[in-house]
């Protein structure tokens, strides 16, 4: 079973590095999230104890445990702490907010809990033209400033739209990534709880390594939020918790080959051991940031 693997294994490998690698950044689309048939249920929290909330999308939540979210808790002492994992596939930065699960989140958050946000895979081109132009109304405006872009909201959006800050309003504005990202960290500080900004995961895409003579390939280690999410964690000062250099190492380390099998059905979406690993490397980046939420591990010194 893939919860059965340790740690402890899992984190050598991910500590491995390839020296001189330079991030790579590629124009492939995000796929579609898989059918949500057999996500499961929100359990009920236990008030007593914090609370490790997930805001993400379908890389850390999907179907009942092929996202990295449904394979952490068994890596923290849950008798000092718990999880709700509250990623929803196919949400970007701005559809977390503008269907209202954000909000919905804020009400279950107290002083002490900690929000793990991890956005990107489902941001999107970031263009004006794109925003206005996304059937799915997820995409956000690149960058890390205050530009909008206003939206007329359809009968379609609306309905989605019901339980969120634009309900019953004909425009929803659109802002960039940096703008959803510090509104959910600063409105989880005014809660009291400790946010943290996580890289995405990263894709199964390989290109030959940066100054490699020999055909070496490397796994894509950017697909264009990563700075984006450094930016935004040193400017908020919270902490940065960098799963998806980890992972990347984790799979160069396995090889092109041997990576593939951790990813089924698509370039972004893995397999529940594929999972396993990224939840792993969340784990073990909690303790390279030296991050409070790190003294919950299992087996941390």
């Amino acid at each position: 079973m893939p919860s059965q693997i340790r740690l402890g294994a899992l984190c050598a490998a991910c500590a491995l590095t390839i020296t001189g690698l330079v991030a790579a950044q590629s124009p492939a689309p995000t796929p579609d999230a898989p059918p949500q048939t057999s996500a499961t249920a929100d359990a009920p929290l236990n008030p007593a104890l914090p609370t490790v909330f997930i805001v993400g999308d379908s890389t850390a939540r999907n179907g009942v445990d092929l996202g990295w979210g449904d394979h952490f808790a068994h890596l923290l002492e849950t008798s000092r702490i718990q999880v709700a994992n509250r990623a929803i596939a196919g949400r970007s930065s701005r559809s977390y907010i503008a269907e209202g699960h954000w909000a919905s989140l804020l009400t279950q958050l107290k002083a002490g809990d900690f929000v793990l946000i991890q956005m990107g895979h489902n941001d999107g081109a970031g263009t004006p033209e794109s925003v206005l132009h996304d059937p799915k109304n997820r995409t956000s405006l690149k960058g890390l400033g205050n530009e909008t872009v206003d939206v007329p909201i359809t009968d379609a959006m609306a309905r989605v739209y019901a339980k969120g800050p634009f309900a019953d309003q004909a425009v929803e504005t659109v802002h960039t990534y940096g703008w959803y990202m510090r509104k959910m960290i600063d409105e989880a500080k005014a809660k009291g709880a400790i946010p943290m900004v996580l890289t995405t995961t990263v894709r199964n895409i390989w290109a030959a390594c940066p100054k490699s003579t020999t055909g070496q390939m490397c796994i894509e280690r950017d697909m264009g939020f990563r700075n984006y999410d450094i930016q935004i964690a040193d400017q908020e000062k919270v902490y940065l918790i960098d799963m998806g250099r980890l992972s990347a190492n984790a799979f160069e380390s396995m090889g092109e080959k041997e990576t593939a099998a951790f990813f089924p059905i698509d370039h972004t979406h893995t397999s529940a051991l594929g999972a396993e690993i990224n939840a792993a490397s969340v784990a073990r980046a909690l303790g390279v940031a030296r991050s409070p939420l790190a003294e919950y591990i299992m087996g941390h010194d």
